[in-house]
């Protein structure tokens, strides 16, 4: 084994310690090997690894942002006279924060629908034990459209 090849090999050994020690400073530390261009020294699994959980992060975010939404549209709709400012706040606020997301990951997109039944079933468990109105008289699917979850004017009736 060349000296290069056991530098290397060290330099593995002390990115995977700090990456269990010191996520910052490994994330930091990686960076600039890229910046610098010294790739066979980067951590290269754990930065797969962590770029993997960047995009399940940002699909968690997108899903539990769209539960959020469809459960208090549900409230709107299932709640006329408890409307409150409160859930006009809430509803908005997801809209503009799905829209920033699918802004910078326009992939998210892909199956929305999908995402959104899927994201209904959720927003019904909670519905019901936030209301107290069973779960039973929803509708089967999500009566609400992707178009519709988007749209700042769109209030069930």
């Amino acid at each position: 084994m060349d000296n290069q090849t056991t530098i290397n090999n060290s330099n593995v050994a002390i990115e995977k310690t700090l990456y269990e020690t010191d996520f910052y400073q490994w994330a930091l530390h990686n960076a600039n090997l890229i910046r610098q261009g010294r790739f066979s020294e980067i951590d290269l699994e754990n930065v797969a690894e962590e770029l993997e959980d960047m995009g399940r992060n940002n699909k968690r975010e997108l899903e539990s942002r769209l539960a959020v939404l469809i459960m208090h549209l549900l409230k709107w709709q299932y709640q006329p006279k408890k409307h409150s400012k409160s859930w006009v706040s809430t509803i908005n606020t997801q809209r503009t924060d799905i829209e920033l997301l699918l802004k910078n990951s326009p992939s998210l997109k892909h199956n929305i629908e999908i995402v959104i039944d899927e994201m209904f079933m959720t927003a019904k468990k909670r519905f019901e034990k936030e209301t107290g109105i069973h779960k039973d008289i929803l509708p089967e699917i999500c009566p609400y459209t992707f178009k519709q979850l988007s749209d700042y004017d769109f209030w069930p009736n």
